[in-house]
């Protein structure tokens, strides 16, 4: 293109057509654009060599190979944003960063890697991912000597040393060591949510966040526990429940020092220290801490049962109570007394359980001083002293302190005889079976040593 000494008009240039129209573009004619300076961006062709031509661009003094190259280039230095995004109106210089972005709406991936298969909407992306297969990693960190395969992320990780947060936000002024973290936390500000679900059009923040929302109905679960087998729709999930196995609980209490497998859990246990109990029943005016216990607690009023046993057909109120009660069909019973190696369905049974072997007594009779183990059998043994007796049967009328009494007693009346030849109950010292709970209490003082009440008020 020829200079001429006259200004000349803004020239009317338009890119060549390469690839078909996309119909989510629009493409506008641009003009010739005029640098800061008011001079003109003058295309000029380089004359010699064929092979070797150029187009130098005269702002910056740089060369480009094509023609079209340099147009685009020259556009770059003005800032201006010819190409439309007709799906969220977003505008960009080039042609070719449009139809990269296009295929953020259509989840298209071209470029596949050939020895894996992996797609990627972007051939540069293509090719440091190849570099992973041959094991290149060319960048090293004098400080830790961790390499990386590309100079981005040896930048990037470099700051993780220095500390260094170079990305600033405009509008809080929040700083950032990664340029994607800032541009992430920019959303928040602009409400952009640029991944949307094609099934039920729920918008995303961040891609990470919308490949999760697509496994809810994939039914996908690709994080599987190596210890036990089990599948996590989250990695987060997965973490959370290998705690399970490690025993690990990293969130501690800071007034009581006890110790959560997550976060939540201790959120919930803090409010038992400040006794604020915000969550108030508009029925019967009784307050919790937790907004979830009275959820569970409005069912009792409206006799709601959502959870429903697909082996029985038996509802309950809440799914832990739901849990707790599958565990009878399938048998399992994962909480294990690491003393004695019995296995329980529930926690409660188990903790109530190492009492025995820790010789906690903690319920103590008010009137005699006896202490027991569980409350329950505090509470049945304080009827001794009452003369108490709340369990009626409703064919003979007898009642009964304790309600294993009412129990055995029903049976006279069904003829059931379950125990005839099983001794289900055991001496945790000695192992020697019983078929009556009274025999083996009778038993255990032999062990114990301990006096009936009788003897001991005589």
């Amino acid at each position: 293109m020829s200079l001429d000494n006259k200004e000349p008009e803004p020239q009317q240039i338009k890119e060549e057509q390469k690839e078909p129209e996309h119909p989510c573009t629009k493409e506008e004619t641009m003009e010739l654009p005029i640098s800061e300076h008011g001079e003109q961006l003058v295309l000029k062709q380089e004359t010699g060599d064929t092979e070797k031509k150029t187009f130098p661009c005269l702002t910056y003094r740089e060369n480009v190979l094509k023609k079209e190259h340099l147009i685009v280039h020259a556009v770059a230095h003005t800032g201006q944003k010819n190409y439309e995004c007709l799906p969220c109106g977003k505008s960009f210089i080039n042609k070719s960063n449009l139809n990269q972005h296009i295929r953020i709406h259509t989840g298209q991936n071209p470029f596949k890697c050939g020895s894996c298969g992996k797609g990627f909407s972007q051939k540069s992306k293509l090719d440091l991912h190849i570099q992973i297969h041959k094991g290149e990693k060319p960048f090293s960190c004098i400080i830790c000597c961790k390499s990386f395969t590309r100079k981005s992320s040896f930048i990037d990780h470099m700051r993780t040393h220095t500390g260094e947060k170079p990305f600033e936000c405009l509008s809080c002024g929040k700083s950032f060591t990664f340029k994607s973290d800032l541009k992430k936390h920019f959303r928040i500000h602009t409400g952009e949510k640029p991944f949307s679900c094609i099934i039920c059009c729920k918008s995303f923040t961040r891609k990470s966040s919308f490949i999760d929302h697509m496994r809810t109905h994939t039914g996908e679960k690709p994080f599987e526990c190596l210890s036990c087998g089990k599948s996590f729709t989250f990695k987060s999930d997965l973490k959370k429940h290998f705690r399970i196995h490690t025993g690990e609980k990293p969130f501690s209490c800071a007034t009581c020092g006890k110790s959560f497998t997550q976060k939540g859990n201790l959120t919930c246990h803090m409010t038992t220290h400040s006794n604020e109990r915000p969550f108030s029943c508009m029925t019967c005016g009784k307050s919790f801490s937790q907004r979830c216990n009275l959820d569970v607690h409005v069912r009792t009023h409206s006799n709601e049962k959502p959870f429903k046993c697909l082996s029985c057909g038996q509802s309950f109120i809440n799914k832990v109570t739901l849990d707790r009660h599958i565990r009878i069909h399938t048998g399992q019973k994962p909480f294990k007394c690491r003393s004695c190696g019995i296995s329980f369905s529930q926690k409660s049974n188990l903790d109530r359980h190492m009492r025995i072997h820790k010789g906690e007594k903690p319920f103590s009779c008010t009137i005699c001083s006896k202490r027991f183990t569980v409350k329950s059998s505090m509470t049945d043994h304080m009827r001794t002293h009452t003369g108490e007796k709340p369990f009626k049967c409703l064919s003979c009328g007898k009642s009964f302190a304790c309600k294993s009494d009412l129990t055995k007693h029903l049976r006279i009346h069904t003829d059931e005889k379950p125990f005839s030849n099983k001794r289900r109950f055991s001496c945790v010292t000695c192992g020697k079976r019983f078929k009556q709970k009274p025999h083996l209490d009778k038993h255990v003082r032999v062990h114990t040593g301990e006096k009936p009440l009788s003897t001991q008020l005589s």
